[in-house]
């Protein structure tokens, strides 16, 4: 794999996370109307159709490596869309993607603790300034069970993204996908069956698109997490709030008020600033004489 650069890999995820936002606003529109447990897998199963197709093309080796963190980040993956649909389905779009956007925060001790990684002063800045903008938003006195489990969400993701680090590199995009779509389909299946309702397959096409928007997510986090380490680039997760409050306005009419907008800001201008740091800072390594 060619390097990443770190202004390449944020603009990526940058790119992810609107992309993101439009599967979000696919699993509100659905609301209540559809069961739970079948929705989500629906969702994995077209995402395994859509990508079988260039799976089967590309001819993949080694189909079975690394398939125990293949397994891990599925279930993972699984417990956190379940939350997901919950946590969208009660709250305002761009208030569920707020609390989302703590897994950036939640990432960096974790990547240090299980990696190894080493926290500068100004991503850890960035990171708290980002965290306070979310808490500006939700504001404490309005969290609930609703709340919770979008925090569920957000430690899901974060953890799914620290774990790419454990998948073979040698791997595709598609494949890494597929497979860990596939691996997590048994438990999903017998998830539909303890919720006992009767298949209504009018929500998978509804279902499928949203998975191919989240498939394009998760495409460039694998890309973006396998090259550049995390606590460089995970400020940009934070960006889809702003698609999160134009979608949520223009699809569902919602308002956002001052505190969305100050909140907004603290998380925005710290990416800004991360970027231009370590554009500068590369550029410093560059012209310093090796040794």
């Amino acid at each position: 794999m060619k390097p990443m650069s770190v202004g390449v890999a944020m603009l990526l995820l940058v790119f992810g996370n609107q992309i993101a936002i439009l599967s979000d606003a696919l699993i509100k529109s659905v609301g209540n109307e559809v069961a739970v447990f079948q929705f989500v897998f629906f969702r994995q199963l077209s995402a395994v159709l859509i990508l079988l197709p260039f799976f089967l093309w590309s001819r993949p080796h080694n189909v079975y490596e690394g398939i125990k963190w293949h397994a891990v980040r599925a279930h993972v993956w699984l417990f956190g869309a379940i939350f997901m649909v919950y946590a969208i389905s009660a709250m305002p779009l761009a208030t569920a993607n707020a609390i989302f956007y703590a897994a950036p925060l939640m990432m960096l001790p974790l990547a240090s603790l299980f990696f190894g990684e080493k926290l500068s002063s100004q991503t850890i800045a960035a990171a708290i300034m980002g965290f306070i903008g979310v808490i500006v938003i939700i504001r404490p006195d309005q969290i609930d069970i609703a709340a919770l489990a979008a925090l569920v969400v957000a430690l899901s993701i974060a953890v799914n993204n620290l774990l790419i680090r454990k998948l073979p590199k040698q791997q595709s995009v598609v494949q890494t996908l597929l497979v860990t779509n596939l691996v997590g389909i048994p438990a999903s299946l017998c998830l539909v069956a303890i919720e006992g309702q009767p298949w209504d397959w009018s929500a998978f096409p509804t279902a499928a698109l949203s998975s191919m928007f989240i498939l394009i997510y998760a495409a460039t986090c694998v890309l973006t997490y396998r090259a550049v380490d995390s606590n460089k680039i995970a400020s940009a997760e934070y960006s889809g709030l702003i698609g999160a409050v134009a979608v949520g306005l223009v699809w569902f009419g919602e308002m956002p008020d001052i505190y969305m907008a100050i909140g907004t800001l603290m998380i925005v201008v710290p990416i800004i600033w991360l970027t231009k740091h370590e554009r500068k800072q590369r550029k410093l390594d560059c012209k310093s004489p090796t040794t």
